[in-house]
């Protein structure tokens, strides 16, 4: 990735743009079905319960403190999409969930809950297909696992495993919501990603008339 050098187009700032959104959306869903979030996010929920934050907030701060890193050894991971991440994610979490709990109350009935855990997967996957298409450079938390593959004899899947872990091991011990929503988002957002990238994500932010897929 060499953002630096890359010609931005219109449609890969929106496909950009529209990846966050959907991300915070699908974040959000995780959180009502109450069945546990993404690692980072379980993390930075529980996070924002101790010291009394909003999770936008809170997840804007976190995000400040893990471009330290990304900052001294992952710069060619920094882009305009690294900074719309950071600081617009966690007030799509926060709109869409105020949205949930008003529209539909609470999810506290199970088949419910794994139906929004579902929902939640298949949205997280497109927005991140369309985050990872547009190529404009990633947050920071997930430079974490680049900038470990980039320098240890472990591939980038193992160095994902380790940060996600540790999220999550992280996230237990000061009491959050570690569940099935958790494993789902370990082990089934991959190919999921993958599918939405083929079929759809490479086709809107990568094709240009009478070129074809570039």
């Amino acid at each position: 990735m060499n953002i630096l050098g890359q010609k931005i187009s219109l449609r890969r700032i929106l496909g950009m743009i529209a990846g966050v959104v959907i991300i915070g959306i699908g974040i959000a869903v995780f959180k009502f079905s109450h069945l546990g979030n993404d690692s980072i996010s379980a993390l930075n929920l529980r996070i924002s319960e101790l010291v009394g934050l909003s999770f936008s907030i809170e997840n804007v701060l976190m995000n400040l403190f893990l471009f330290i890193p990304q900052l001294i050894w992952g710069r060619r991971y920094i882009g305009l999409g690294t900074i719309i991440n950071s600081l617009c994610i966690g007030f799509v979490v926060t709109f869409t969930s105020d949205i949930l709990v008003g529209v539909f109350g609470s999810a506290n009935i199970l088949p419910l809950q794994l139906l929004w855990v579902v929902i939640g997967v298949l949205v997280v996957a497109l927005g991140a297909s369309l985050y990872q298409t547009a190529d404009l450079g990633v947050a920071p938390y997930d430079a974490l696992s680049l900038m470990l593959a980039d320098r240890l004899p472990v591939p980038y899947f193992g160095c994902r495993i380790f940060t996600d872990a540790l999220c999550a091991v992280i996230a237990w011990l000061l009491g959050g919501l570690i569940g099935l929503g958790t494993l789902l988002c370990a082990f089934a957002l991959g190919p999921f990603v993958q599918f939405f990238t083929k079929h759809f994500s490479e086709k809107i932010l990568q094709y240009q008339p009478g070129k074809g897929v570039q």
